[in-house]
């Protein structure tokens, strides 16, 4: 299958064949299990104090009450037949199997099926059907995987970025991401999260001489290296199909079998 390199102005300048990995077949399974192996290995272990809900002076009232044997809250503030504490089930009581720091969080996958999903995310940036489901903006794009000349790589501004976008047809999936932001519904608000928005294009280089600083501060804009590709960027959520920008260097890369 053979695309057109474009130039910065959005006009071809040649055609180039694209490696096989771009007919791999597509497994969202294997990516989306490759993108949860991923979000799972930044979790950081937690669990409760091991003397929670145990720091009382709560006795038992023993036998010949007609009450069960729990341990229960001393002082006249509670009805005749006391609070229990302690034990699990009683009000005010510890947890019987509180969260423990030993449980393994992170979901394993081996390496095989790591570069599978890698390679099948790939494949899928080129599905123009599978783009727009995503939400991606793809009216304005000549036609897809989008492959332009290495002079991206070099852009030090963020208004040349903004430009080359909007003549390549991909700033309206910008404008989308724009107008996306919105306040997280819950307690996420609450936490350092207040606002969330939609994912931005994806500008994958062969080698960031400028580019990634240019695009910092687009809206939902990022860059990526083939060294620094993985499912989690290509398919985020677990989703394929995200709508990427590559430039020639990094599709001459890929023919040599980085993710084989």
């Amino acid at each position: 299958m053979k695309v057109h390199v474009f130039s910065l102005d959005g006009k071809p300048l040649e055609e180039i064949e694209l490696p096989p990995i771009f007919e791999e077949e597509l497994r969202p399974d294997v990516v989306r299990r490759a993108v949860i192996s991923a979000q799972t290995a930044r979790l950081q272990p937690w669990g409760t104090d091991v003397t929670a809900g145990k720091r009382t002076s709560a006795e038992t009232w023993g036998k010949g009450h007609g009450v069960a044997r729990v341990r229960r809250v001393k002082g006249s503030r509670y009805p005749a037949a006391g609070r229990g504490a302690f034990v699990p089930h009683t009000v005010g009581g510890r947890r019987a199997h509180p969260p423990k720091v030993e449980r393994v969080l992170p979901e394993r996958i081996n390496k095989r099926e790591r570069r599978l999903a890698v390679r099948s995310a790939i494949a899928a940036t080129k599905e123009k059907q599978l783009v727009s489901s995503r939400g991606h903006v793809v009216d304005g794009v000549a036609e897809l995987p989008l492959v332009v000349s290495d002079e991206l790589e070099g852009l030090k501004k963020s208004s040349q970025a903004k430009e080359v976008l909007q003549k390549l047809g991909v700033w309206q999936d910008v404008e989308r991401v724009i107008k996306s932001r919105k306040v997280r519904a819950g307690r996420g608000k609450m936490r350092g999260r207040r606002r969330r928005r939609a994912v931005g294009p994806l500008i994958v280089v062969g080698e960031n001489r400028g580019i990634e600083h240019a695009a910092s501060n687009l809206p939902g804009v990022e860059v990526a290296t083939l060294s620094n590709l993985n499912a989690e960027r290509l398919a985020p959520g677990g989703m394929s199909g995200r709508l990427t920008v590559w430039t020639k260097s990094a599709i001459q890369k890929l023919a040599g079998g980085m993710f084989n």
